[in-house]
């Protein structure tokens, strides 16, 4: 860009964020964090451990919030001045630095507007995301295991931590199921929209005559909540399973039983855990997740369906895919819900999943 474009492209970004600000209202923010300060001081308030982390975690992102506002406002003032004076076009080092840190401050900014979108109830918690193969046998085990690499990758890029529920390995290849746990801020409002059935078209690996299979695999997103007091789950509504752990556990793993499975009746959704080493530990977390459940389902209206989870992976097949893998006869990535084509499918499967996500907060 020549001076008089960035000029004109700086004072854009001045009002865009001044027209931000007026919507954030930040002062009301300011206010929040006094009042929280004020609590905090008060001896009692560390009396409900649940209560204070919750009000702790709220003033932390707030104050991240007003942090950045605030410096991004103040960097591009400076940058607003800088260019205010008479620089000309052949002062190159000089356009070139000015250039270099708007756009800088342009890619910041881009982020925090693409989380702003996330207006969700449960946008900022943690995601529970579980993958499970359908039709298409071992073609479907092994995409299962490809859509979980496509997982971790973007959750690496993203810096969210990553830890295995529970897993339920193929026979022959791939996985049959799996459950994640994935910590960061905005972790499940990133990952929400990939809940559905994923479809893969592609020459099978597993087939000697190299013939093109199609495959299938539902990807299940929750988000991780506190205790929720409106999902009320009674004794004789639930069947609890233990088995021996595969999971983590040093010497004692297959050697006790401390994995869970709880079953729940009316419904008949079933979560098993086997991430942690104590048989209550696991019992906790699965509970934690069978109420996860059944508040969806609340909120959709869909607890009066007592085989939901059974259509669910039904409907793992033909017809009722949210996104196309083609490998052959070309490559193309198609989502169905915002009907976005891409042809870098290396990318997509790389974690490259972000694209989609945009398209679909808009």
């Amino acid at each position: 860009m020549d001076i008089k474009e960035l000029k004109t492209s700086i004072s854009d970004l001045k009002k865009r964020v001044s027209d931000t600000l007026s919507v954030l209202d930040l002062e009301n923010d300011e206010n929040r964090i006094k009042e929280i300060e004020f609590l905090m001081k008060e001896k009692s308030f560390w009396n409900d451990p649940d209560n204070a982390k919750n009000i702790t975690k709220e003033f932390s992102e707030l104050k991240e919030s007003i942090d950045f506002w605030e410096k991004m406002q103040q960097e591009i003032n400076d940058l607003y001045e800088i260019v205010k004076e008479d620089i000309e076009d052949k002062d190159v080092s000089l356009r070139d630095d000015i250039e270099k840190h708007y756009n800088k401050i342009l890619e910041e900014l881009y982020k925090k507007e693409f989380l702003l979108k996330f207006t969700g109830k449960y946008d900022k918690k943690n995601a529970i995301l579980s993958i499970h193969s359908g039709a298409g046998g071992d073609d479907a085990q092994d995409f299962a295991e490809i859509l979980l690499r496509m997982y971790i990758k973007f959750c690496n890029k993203k810096d969210f931590k990553v830890e295995v529920i529970n897993e339920n390995k193929g026979q022959e290849a791939g996985i049959k199921s799996i459950s994640l746990l994935i910590t960061g801020k905005y972790s499940f409002g990133l990952l929400k929209n990939e809940y559905g059935v994923h479809r893969l078209i592609r020459i099978s690996p597993f087939d000697s005559d190299h013939a093109r299979h199609t495959s299938f695999v539902l990807v299940e997103v929750l988000p991780e909540l506190d205790e929720i007091s409106e999902i009320v789950i009674k004794d004789n509504e639930v069947r609890i399973d233990v088995f021996l752990s595969s999971g983590k556990g040093g010497q004692s793993v297959n050697t006790t039983y401390s994995a869970v499975r709880i079953v729940h009746i009316p419904t008949g959704i079933s979560v098993s855990c086997q991430n942690e080493r104590s048989q209550t530990q696991n019992k906790e977390f699965a509970f934690k997740i069978l109420k996860s459940k059944l508040l969806k389902l609340k909120e959709e209206k869909l607890l009066d369906e007592k085989n939901k989870l059974k259509e669910d992976y039904s409907k793992i097949e033909w017809g009722s895919q949210i996104r196309t893998y083609v490998m052959h006869p070309y490559k193309q990535v198609r989502d169905h819900k915002t009907g976005y084509e891409t042809p870098d499918i290396d990318s997509v499967l790389d974690g490259d999943i972000e694209q989609f996500q945009q398209l679909s907060n808009k």
